[in-house]
Formats: C-alpha cells, structure tokens, sequence
C-alpha cells in the first residue's frame, strides 16, 4: 500500500482525521435496560411498570392524602412571607412600570402612524 492510499483511509474528504468509534461498555446478551421488566412479568403478559422507591404496596387514597396536607403545611411553615409595606411598594412600583410602557408604546404608535399617514400622502396614496 502507498503512502497516500494510507493517508485516504486515516482521514476524510477534507483532510480530517476520520471519528473514532464509539466504546461502550461490553454488557452480557440479554441484559435489560435499567428499571426494565422481564416479559410476562405485568398484567396479560406486559411489561411491568416499575417505579424507583417502591418496594411494597402502595398506601391508600386517605393516608396519601393525609401525607400531602402535613407535608404542604411543613412546607408553608418555612416560606418567608414579605411584610405588608413590602407588598404595598413592589405593587406601586409594578403600576408605575405599567402606566410608563403604556405611555411610552402609545407615544410610539402615534409617531408611527403619523409617519406612515404622511407617507402615504407624499407618495400619492
């Protein structure tokens, strides 16, 4: 084999090298993908659903239910609430925000519609 027949396998059309091959780690034949139920392991013969962290039956409706309601209170319990004037300053700064973009877009559409209007005219419209 000549020395540029050697080069054309190592590298592309362009002159760069060619993409190695991926490596993967070698898994036995056969081996199910992770959290994969084996056949006929669910109802008539389907795959199982499995779920990470179940390892027995599941509780019923009422202690799920009583589990959230204690969980959603522990979680109110740490929220930090602002403070009435806190409230009262953010909500005036927001409508001060809006009545500012309010003006100023309509101050923009005013100008634009005059230009165009103008336009119109001058060009015989």
């Amino acid at each position: 084999m000549s020395r540029e027949e050697n080069e054309d396998e190592n590298f592309g059309a362009l002159g760069e090298p060619t993409p190695a091959r991926d490596t993967s780690v070698v898994k036995p034949i056969g081996t199910p993908a992770p959290r994969a139920a084996r056949f006929g392991e669910g109802a008539e013969g389907r795959g199982a659903r499995r779920e990470r962290g179940l390892a027995g039956p599941r509780t019923g409706f009422v202690q799920r239910t009583s589990q959230f309601v204690r969980d959603t209170r522990a979680e109110m319990r740490r929220v930090s609430w602002p403070t009435a004037n806190e409230v009262k300053n953010t909500t005036i700064i927001t409508l001060i925000a809006v009545v500012f973009f309010a003006i100023y877009l309509f101050g923009v559409d005013r100008v634009w519609s005059f230009l165009i209007e103008h336009l119109r005219t001058l060009l015989g419209g």
